[in-house]
């Protein structure tokens, strides 16, 4: 089994601990710095998917929020454009559900289902109407493209900053913690995939 995980930048990446046996087979782990930003995030992971044929996609890193605290771990199998959904009347997809091929492919069924990942193409530092429990510039856009091309998506998001409370200035502060939360919530799930 090959698992590639995702992350923007080298402040949040993460070696993640997984089974070395899943289903009888040897588990692989491979990692995948896209950037920052929808474009490059797509853009890069349609690469790695053409050439490494994961059998997973685990994206990890950190994101805002404006219901959650700082120190919150979030599984999200939902994910909103934020850019795309103020032209939802003009019929454009603004929303995607990874959960049913996570499903189909028995992936991650054990781990938490609780959070809505917003994405958008701005570093969000203001109160707005947001949908959704976290935000970040990236998971939408893996989403579709792991839709795409039929690969499993999850999403696993540690809160660094509250919008609207210094968040550029708490999310350089919390890379530290995040990167260690993420570890810890990794080393806690049980032994599957």
């Amino acid at each position: 089994m090959r698992i590639l995980v995702t992350y923007a930048v080298q402040g949040e990446f993460t070696e993640l601990k997984f089974p070395g046996i899943v289903g009888g087979e040897e588990v692989q782990v491979g990692y995948l710095r896209t950037g920052i930003g929808k474009v490059k995030s797509a853009f890069y992971l349609a690469e790695a998917i053409a050439h490494g044929q994961p059998d997973l996609v685990v994206n990890v890193g950190t994101a805002g929020s404006v219901s959650r605290q700082v120190g919150d771990v979030l599984v999200c199998r939902h994910f909103v454009d934020r850019d795309m959904q103020k032209l939802s009347d003009l019929g454009m997809e603004w929303q995607i559900d990874s959960a049913e091929l996570l499903t189909q492919k028995g992936y991650c069924l054990h781990w938490p289902d609780n959070g809505t990942c917003n994405t958008g193409d701005s570093f969000l530092t203001e109160l707005t109407d947001v949908k959704g429990d976290v935000v970040d510039m990236e998971a939408f856009a893996q989403a579709w493209v792991c839709r795409a091309k039929g690969v499993p998506f999850i999403a696993v998001k540690y809160v660094t900053d509250v919008i609207g409370q210094n968040s550029v200035k708490h999310w350089e502060d919390k890379l530290a913690e995040a990167r260690q939360g993420l570890s810890d919530f990794f080393e806690g799930l049980v032994t599957t995939v």
